[in-house]
């Protein structure tokens, strides 16, 4: 079982569930809808206080991280999540070695850093009318 020690020599269970959605939905920079999104497709599934509220652990938070670096970095749809999180499991790679066994996986496949910033981009620009940058204002369509 993995351990965090806090200064004052105490242990704390990484797999404690603790940390709310909002909480969590800061530390990830990621909306709370996000958060049950992932919990509606199985990638994220946090444990239920007895009041029935959603709680997080260190470790869902590092998984919640790793679905960010796919998603993000690797432009990965949530299907392509699933797929990998399954083959991971087949492997028997462990959730501390996910992100360097993808990225070995992507280096591997020449994905390059410039492949991923292309994707980044491109996921920044996604829902944006053509033509539109992110700081034109939207309200030019509005009639007075």
């Amino acid at each position: 079982m993995d351990i965090v020690t806090t200064q004052g020599n105490s242990v704390i269970d990484p797999n404690k569930p603790m940390f709310p959605i909002s909480i969590v939905s800061s530390i990830l920079k990621v909306h709370q809808r996000t958060l049950r999104i992932y919990d509606d497709e199985n990638l994220l599934v946090p444990s239920r206080s007895p009041k029935n509220r959603r709680l997080y652990s260190f470790n869902d938070i590092e998984r919640g991280k790793f679905i960010q670096y796919l998603t993000r970095e690797l432009g990965i749809n949530l299907a392509g999540v699933k797929i990998i999180f399954y083959l991971l499991d087949q492997q028997k790679v462990s959730p501390d070695k996910y992100q360097e066994h993808i990225s070995e996986v992507a280096k591997n496949l020449n994905i390059t850093l410039e492949i991923q910033q292309e994707n980044r981009e491109k996921l920044s620009r996604r829902g944006r009318k053509p033509g539109k940058k992110a700081t034109d204002d939207d309200d030019d369509d509005i009639e007075e």
